[in-house]
């Protein structure tokens, strides 16, 4: 089992060159977890998909019906963020060592919490999640 972060799942769900790879990796997962933080960045990259015009409204809203049938399938264990979660990431960030974003350090301390990996297409996370000692996967 592994935690995938969103960079990941959006290459699941829409057509990209990653694509193969990560329905590859997230099914070798199986069965995979996310957290909800997973979900709000979907619909946000779902978004900025639109508004550039990589996809239209109605596949966002197709791709989208898709995760969300999933998720009541139960395809995905949730990972909870709770305020342990938030000490970490901001333990992590404060430590001004690496260029951790805020939902970036988020998923880490999810992944890290649950024990379990990250599987990502983000290589800056990639490189914090190794600098913090969190196991990981990039999938390139």
């Amino acid at each position: 089992m592994a935690y995938v972060d969103t960079s990941l799942l959006v290459a699941c769900y829409c057509a990209e060159p990653l694509s193969r790879k990560a329905d590859r990796a997230v099914r070798e997962s199986a069965p995979p977890a996310i957290s909800p933080l997973v979900e709000v960045e979907f619909c946000s990259a779902l978004a900025l998909k639109t508004r550039v015009g990589q996809i239209d409204a109605a596949s966002a809203t197709r791709i989208l019906a898709a995760l969300r049938l999933h998720l009541e399938e139960k395809r995905f264990r949730i990972v909870p963020i709770e305020a342990k979660e938030y000490a970490l990431a901001c333990d992590w960030i404060g430590r001004f060592a690496a260029p951790l974003r805020t939902v970036d350090a988020l998923h880490l301390a999810a992944a890290f919490s649950a024990g379990l990996p990250i599987l990502t297409a983000d290589k800056g996370l990639a490189c914090c999640a190794k600098r913090f000692g969190v196991a990981h996967r990039l999938i390139a």
